[in-house]
């Protein structure tokens, strides 16, 4: 299980924006689960798309 902290700390480290499938690869998770948290955080506003399927922290 990832947590959302875990999501936002792996996009910071890696200092560009991310596809959910990399971010799973970065934290060793599935990547259903990272999807359903990006999509959490995109909507709570603390990460941005700044293009098509790739996140990055607000």
């Amino acid at each position: 299980m990832v947590s959302e902290e875990e999501v936002l700390e792996a996009m910071k480290k890696a200092g560009k924006p991310l596809k959910t499938q990399e971010i799973a690869d970065m934290l060793g998770a599935d990547k259903k689960e990272v999807d359903k948290i990006v999509k959490k955080l995109k909507k709570e506003g603390k990460i941005t798309s700044p293009k098509r399927c790739y996140y990055a922290p607000s």
